[in-house]
């Protein structure tokens, strides 16, 4: 299933070590240099899958792991590593990071093998946007990850009346009620990422597809500065009162265990917290049950880990073959049945994934469709960095009590309107 996968990734760590005169390609003992944040439990049972393919072709995976959930910490290793002239063989990137890389000149090029297999048929043209820069292919996308899931103890759903929430104040009942149960509704991580994406599931959830558009992807000051943007911040308040006390810098895998011993309810996060249940050994339906953030039915917002070839003209080949095989209909399957995410690929069949691994392939098809497939925000899809960054503050400082809602709305303007 995995040979053009492995065979792929054995040639390009034979190119590296040829580029580098460590070794021969027929040397054995060949290894790889593949730079990447998934350092949780599921994260690196998903990255296992490639692991495992290489060892039976006798080629050694060298991990280059960078502690993060959102991938900063790597981005900041990744600078260093290139302006020392070292880049890893192969980069797991997001967003607008791929363009900022392709705007330099620096990606390789992965037309031909893009154009041969048709990608641009089966790949949503969210996607492309970023996998593709002045026209040509620049990444490979691993996967569609969406993020204004719920994730719930189905035990405590259960004792809330088993009734999926499909509005804010439905919502807020819910949380209520787990309350009364005597655990923390909302299992919550303190960190700026993880604000955020509570964040931009609100700002779809209280405006809609529209008003996210305007406000996040359009950055338009007008939508940043309205009585909606002053609203979700009083939610985002609101929610700060189902949390516990310890919540500050907690990593988001040690939130959703909170979910999974039962020692919380539910967890606003991406569907790679679906891989920590998987890790778990729970299954979706009997242990937990997931569906859409109240108020964004039939909208999706995504990230996509991509991984980007660093332009090494002795590599071409390799890396093309590499390329190709990420985008192999089952390594796809494979991968995103232990990563909680769903193919990159639209033209791959449900039935090997898990209902809520088929509900987001159907959701994602459906969003595409429609327009409503949208970047994340937290996630590097929304916009660049800095002004990425500029919402993290905001988001963050509000959160925590540094601002009321009015300030918070008058701060997110000033921020974004000097990061832009």
């Amino acid at each position: 299933m995995f040979r053009r996968f492995a065979t792929a990734l054995a040639a390009s760590a034979g190119l590296v070590a040829l580029a580098t005169g460590a070794a021969s390609a027929q040397d054995s003992g060949q290894s790889v240099e593949v730079l990447h944040w998934w350092t949780a439990g599921s994260e690196a049972a998903a990255l296992n899958v490639l692991k495992q393919n290489l060892e039976k072709e006798g080629v050694t995976w060298k991990d280059m792991p960078v502690a993060g959930g959102a991938g900063t910490e790597a981005m900041t290793v990744l600078r260093a590593r290139v302006t020392s002239g070292n880049a890893p063989t192969a980069v797991q990137l997001l967003g607008f990071d791929v363009t900022d890389w392709a705007k330099q000149g620096v990606l390789a090029n992965l037309d031909p093998v893009a154009e041969e297999e048709k990608w641009g048929e089966v790949i949503p043209e969210a996607l492309q946007s970023f996998a593709k820069y002045d026209g040509h292919w620049i990444a490979a996308p691993v996967n569609i990850h969406s993020t204004n899931w719920i994730w719930i103890n189905k035990a405590a759903f259960d004792k809330a009346g088993g009734k999926q929430p499909t509005n804010w104040d439905e919502f807020i009942a819910l949380l209520d009620k787990m309350k009364e149960q005597g655990i923390t509704p909302l299992a919550y991580g303190g960190q700026a990422w993880q604000d955020t994406t509570v964040f931009e599931n609100v700002v779809l959830s209280t405006g809609g597809p529209d008003f996210y558009k305007k406000a996040i992807l359009d950055l338009d000051s007008e939508a940043l500065g309205s009585d909606t943007m002053k609203t979700v911040f009083e939610r985002m308040t609101q929610l700060r009162g189902y949390v516990d006390d310890n919540f500050s810098g907690r990593d988001w895998n040690l939130a959703t265990a909170k979910v999974i011993d039962g020692s919380a309810g539910l967890q606003i996060m991406g569907d790679w917290a679906k891989g920590e249940f998987r890790n778990a050994d729970k299954k979706a339906g009997e242990d937990f049950v997931c569906f859409r953030f109240p108020g964004t039915q039939g909208d999706v917002t995504f990230n996509s880990d991509m991984f980007a070839m660093f332009d090494q003209k002795s590599n071409v080949e390799a890396q093309r073959k590499l390329a190709s095989a990420i985008e192999d209909p089952s390594f796809q399957i494979a991968f995103n049945k232990v990563k909680g995410s769903v193919p990159a690929r639209t033209d791959i069949p449900a039935d090997e994934f898990d209902p809520c691994g088929q509900k987001g392939m159907k959701d994602v098809k459906e969003a595409s469709a429609n327009g409503t497939l949208m970047g994340s925000l937290a996630h590097g899809y929304a916009a660049p960095a800095g002004v990425k960054n500029a919402f993290f503050d905001v988001v963050t400082a509000e959160f925590n009590g540094q601002y009321d809602a009015s300030e918070a709305v008058e701060q997110l303007v000033n921020a974004v309107e000097g990061a832009k």
